[in-house]
């Protein structure tokens, strides 16, 4: 695969390095912080009933995503061209792997994460304006109802679209306005529930226990533990979005690796910190039992009455808009790739002759994210998602250790601390539980594995095409 920047046809207008380390660091965090650390916890509370077990988890998917993006770092420093996973796949393996990945990265992964994160902000505007919701049906049509969340998460995709494709330094704007924004969110989040004293430090206690949840009785430990997982891996997934859009970023050799560790250890702090506020607010055995699994609503009421309410609806707002153009702004980068080598819709690969960005690409993904709103619920997109993501994102480290052997000529301005344990570690974790997830519910992790699968014939017809 050739690092294609000019040539005849769509590509004519190349790319624009762009992004420095800040906006690089920015579109991490504004991209994994979503919704997920919202109400991710009281969901897992079904599961485990150890406020170690919970926090730990938080520490631990913190713990394997910084492994991860250790091993990412040495990829994306030696391969620094748009696609990220789609590159690295297609050079460790096959060009068929690197498809795949974007083949389901736009069916199911991405759009499918912008989808989810569109109808969480839906769900948080229904604070403020009672009609919005997921039970509101406005019409149906051939059976599909249309809830007025779907039509607000509709716009949303529809206005960061479009404002992503009016420029790079547009969307990375919004994404670093919105990003600085939701990390204060959660910081007065933390300082307020140091400077009211309101919580029990009792609530921690007992710290060891294997307690399960009713969900988590239903399946037994391990499975409890993956589905548990499951949804911490979904808050923590798309801190490798910044190498989807490597092509843009000022000196990608050093910027990158920086920028994937900075991230990825900034969620972390943020979650373990807001995780550990839940506990001390809320003993976990009510957690599961907080209405619509609003467990930030309910600590922030504790600590300051209904005001809290109004604050978390209103940072929920601002961290789903933020982590839907993160999400945006890189997927799209992905398709483009592809098409520039022709394994896509040729149109794909057209770049906006003013604006330089990839705007067919922009439009294809709004799209598809769209269609995948009036397709699906919040929890079930997220279960989709979270298994299909930590397939590829495995299968993307074992190819580091592949490269390794490979190409051991390739130049790699990074060197992955610690390898291999640290790659290893990664590996054998995700295994873990992807193993797992499918017991938690093998409906939608199917699903997601039937929209890889059918990605085979598509690739089979491009190839003969190209």
């Amino acid at each position: 695969m050739g690092d294609v920047r000019g040539g005849v046809g769509p590509q004519a207008v190349g790319l624009v390095r762009g992004l420095s380390l800040l906006d690089a660091t920015l579109l991490i965090v504004g991209s994994v912080i979503g919704s997920g650390i919202f109400f991710a916890p009281s969901i897992m509370a079904g599961y485990l009933r150890s406020p170690g077990l919970l926090l730990g988890l938080w520490i631990l998917g913190g713990l394997l995503t910084l492994s991860g993006a250790l091993s990412y770092a040495e990829l994306a420093a030696a391969m620094p061209r748009a696609g990220g996973q789609y590159v690295f796949l297609s050079e460790a393996f096959s060009p068929v792997f690197g498809f795949l990945y974007g083949w389901t990265l736009l069916l199911a992964i991405n759009t499918g994460f912008v989808a989810a994160v569109a109808l969480a902000f839906a769900k948080a505007l229904g604070f403020f304006v009672p009609g919005v919701g997921e039970e509101r049906v406005l019409f149906s049509v051939l059976g599909m109802p249309l809830t007025t969340a779907q039509l607000v998460a509709l716009v949303v995709i529809a206005v960061l679209t479009w404002l992503n494709v009016t420029g790079l330094r547009t969307g990375a704007s919004v994404q670093n306005l919105f990003t600085l924004a939701k990390l204060g969110a959660l910081g007065i989040l933390v300082a307020l529930a140091v400077a009211t004293a309101k919580g029990s430090a009792e609530n921690f206690q007992p710290l060891a226990s294997l307690a399960l949840g009713p969900e988590g009785l239903k399946v037994g430990l391990f499975a409890a533990l993956a589905g548990a997982m499951g949804k911490a891996l979904f808050s923590y997934d798309s801190w490798y979005t910044v190498t989807f859009a490597a092509e843009e970023v000022k000196d990608p050799e050093r910027n990158l690796p920086r920028s994937l560790v900075l991230g990825t250890l900034g969620v972390t702090v943020a979650y373990a910190a807001t995780v550990g506020v839940y506990l001390y607010m809320v003993p976990i055995g009510e957690m599961a039992a907080v209405t619509e699994n609003r467990i930030a609503t309910v600590a922030a009421v504790r600590m300051i009455g209904p005001p809290g309410g109004v604050f978390i609806a209103v940072a929920i707002l601002v961290s789903t808009f933020g982590c839907v153009n993160g999400l945006t702004l890189a997927g799209a980068r992905v398709v483009y790739a592809m098409a520039r080598d022709g394994l896509f819709f040729h149109g794909a690969a057209r770049v906006h002759p003013r604006h330089r960005t990839p705007s067919a690409a922009l439009l294809l993904h709004g799209l598809v994210a769209a269609l995948l709103t009036l397709t699906g619920t919040y929890s079930n997109l997220l279960t989709m998602t979270a298994f299909t993501s930590l397939l590829f994102n495995v299968l993307t480290v074992v190819g580091l250790f592949v490269l390794r052997r490979k190409r051991p000529d390739l130049v790699r301005p990074y060197r992955v601390w610690g390898y291999p344990v640290v790659p290893l570690l990664f590996v054998a974790v995700g295994l873990f539980f992807l193993l797992n997830m499918p017991r938690e519910n093998p409906g939608y992790t199917g699903l997601g594995l039937l929209l890889t699968v059918a990605g085979v014939p598509a690739y089979l017809y491009w190839r003969r095409h190209r």
